[in-house]
């Protein structure tokens, strides 16, 4: 198992626990990957006290050349993040002069769209590898965009074993369970769309439907109503399977307004601390391992270790994962050409997407817009075309609700400004409006 990114400490410690876990995992190979070089010692050296502790034996190397890493690999987890805090503040920084805003700014708008453009040169480098040198491994990819940072992977590299994933659903239906004070492990629900913006379909307890009872206390809780995605539950019927900062970026209704954001009690670039909450996680580890300190880490319920146990095992599961709606026919009502999310079934065979049909209708607007707007972003690398850079935060509802469209083209100037060699060359171009 190559893991690309496995700087990534903190992330990176949660899979091996994950992993080792399973005793049929406990003496796999683990090669490590970073460009740097410091992240990667520290990666080494976690990877090497977690398996210490969970009684396994695995083999594990680190390699700061990713093709070494990659050689042979049966599976290849993508956890990376080019430009990491620095590019990050700039994703907040530019647009909040604009008067634009963003929570997360990881998945669609200005902030979205800058990190899929500095990502996927990185990511077509790594598929060509990837085809040369283990193309029969599973590419598990957890690198944000998600959905666009799949479809450009499918689409540049042709790739085909290749699912990107999130614990977004997971976490979802234990929330609710915990607010409907029912067990997990009773419950069964179903839910598709997109990466950060798919929908609860159904959601039962021994064949009833808990809907109901969450209706009751959304009615009874004007605190929960105070939540974004309570609040587009109760507009659209279904319930969305992202946080209330993912959320309120998605449409145009929240972030423009300042009553929506004191109703909502929306935090206005929440990520930036994020960022620097993950980098004192990362601090904190190295001190532990350079002081011989416990490392106590817990396991993270995360898909990829589980997919890979199914693939290895024969062992069916099912779990989430986003993968080409074009071929499978997934969810019949988006675009073909777009990167869907749908429950899988995993076992020897491999990660095999599940027919959903149709959205609701409303859903699937909201999706389809997503949609649109991430192929004007792939095709922007494909075709190298600066325009769609622009056309496609035209199309970004919360940019869009913000800005007049000569402000938008001025700040996609100033973002490839700010970001200059990350870009693809023939997309470093300014165009004016």
């Amino acid at each position: 198992m190559a893991f690309i990114g496995a700087g990534s400490v903190v992330f990176t410690q949660g899979l091996l626990a994950d992993l080792f876990e399973f005793p049929e995992l406990k003496d796999v190979h683990i090669a490590l990957h970073d460009i740097d070089a410091d992240r990667l010692a520290t990666a080494h050296a976690a990877a090497d006290l977690i398996s210490e502790t969970r009684a396994a034996a695995p083999r594990i190397t680190a390699h700061p050349d990713r093709r070494e890493a990659l050689d042979g690999a049966d599976f290849v987890i993508n956890i990376i993040q080019v430009g990491m805090r620095e590019a990050t503040r700039t994703d907040f920084d530019v647009p909040a002069r604009y008067g634009l805003r963003q929570t997360i700014g990881d998945t669609l708008g200005i902030g979205g769209i800058f990190r899929a453009l500095r990502t996927f040169p990185v990511l077509k480098a790594l598929g060509e590898d990837i085809a040369e040198l283990c193309p029969d491994a599973w590419l598990l990819n957890y690198t944000n965009p998600m959905a666009m940072n799949v479809q450009y992977l499918t689409r540049a590299t042709g790739l085909t074993r290749v699912v990107g994933l999130c614990h977004s659903v997971y976490w979802t239906m234990r929330d609710l369970c915990e607010l409907l004070k029912v067990p997990y492990e009773e419950v069964s629900y179903r839910a598709a769309g997109v990466n950060h913006q798919a929908w609860v379909l159904r959601f039962e307890q021994n064949g009833v439907d808990l809907y109901p009872r969450l209706d009751a206390l959304v009615a009874e809780d004007p605190q929960l109503r105070r939540r974004v995605r309570v609040d587009m539950y109760r507009r659209l019927g279904y319930y969305p399977t992202e946080t209330s900062e993912h959320s309120s970026e998605y449409v145009p209704w929240y972030l423009h307004h300042d009553s929506e954001i004191e109703r909502l009690r929306l935090p206005v670039g929440a990520y930036l601390d994020i960022v620097d909450e993950n980098v004192a996680a990362y601090e904190k580890t190295r001190e532990a391992l350079e002081a011989g300190d416990p490392l106590p880490v817990e396991g993270t319920m995360e898909y990829a270790p589980q997919i890979i146990h199914s693939i290895t095992t024969g062992t069916p599961r099912t779990v989430y994962g986003n993968v080409p709606n074009h071929g499978h026919g997934l969810i019949d009502n988006l675009p073909a050409h777009g990167v869907v999310e749908v429950p899988c079934l995993v076992d020897d065979l491999g990660v095999q997407p599940t027919r959903v049909g149709s959205l609701p209708p409303q859903c699937a607007a909201l999706n389809s817009n997503y949609l649109h707007m991430n192929e004007l972003v792939v095709r922007a690398a494909l075709e190298n075309e600066p325009r769609h850079i622009r056309r496609a935060a035209m199309a970004d509802p919360a940019t869009a609700a913000t800005l007049p469209v000569e402000r938008i083209w001025d700040l996609c100037d100033d973002m490839v400004r700010a970001h200059g060699d990350a870009l693809q060359p023939a997309l470093r171009a300014t165009l004016g409006h």
